[in-house]
């Protein structure tokens, strides 16, 4: 996992092949950003003996803490070639104009 930070957003780039975009959940509850999902089994393999297991299949759950201030209404995420991006807009500075009183 990634966590990056740019002039507009905060960017977390999760590393999740083999997962649908229908099995992944993002929820923001505070300051924590959680992502989830399930890495289904293929039913296409009929396995009858297993020699080697590298890829973990099942739930799995990550939490990331983003300090920085972000537009919780503004969060987006995207999964594309088994990257998932979640990106966290910053909020936009509050300007106004200030009138100088006189005497």
């Amino acid at each position: 996992m990634d966590v990056f930070e740019t002039e507009r957003a905060v960017v977390v780039r999760a590393e999740i092949p083999g997962v649908r975009g229908e099995d992944i959940r993002v929820n923001v509850d505070g300051q924590l950003l959680r992502i989830a999902g399930v890495r289904k089994v293929p039913a296409h393999f009929d396995v009858q003996r297993l020699h080697q297991m590298e890829i973990a299949f099942g739930p799995f759950e990550r939490e990331v803490r983003i300090s920085i201030a972000f537009d919780r209404d503004g969060v987006s995420a995207h999964l594309e070639d088994g990257f998932l991006s979640v990106t966290l807009p910053k909020p936009e500075p509050l300007r106004r104009q200030v009138t100088v009183e006189t005497e």
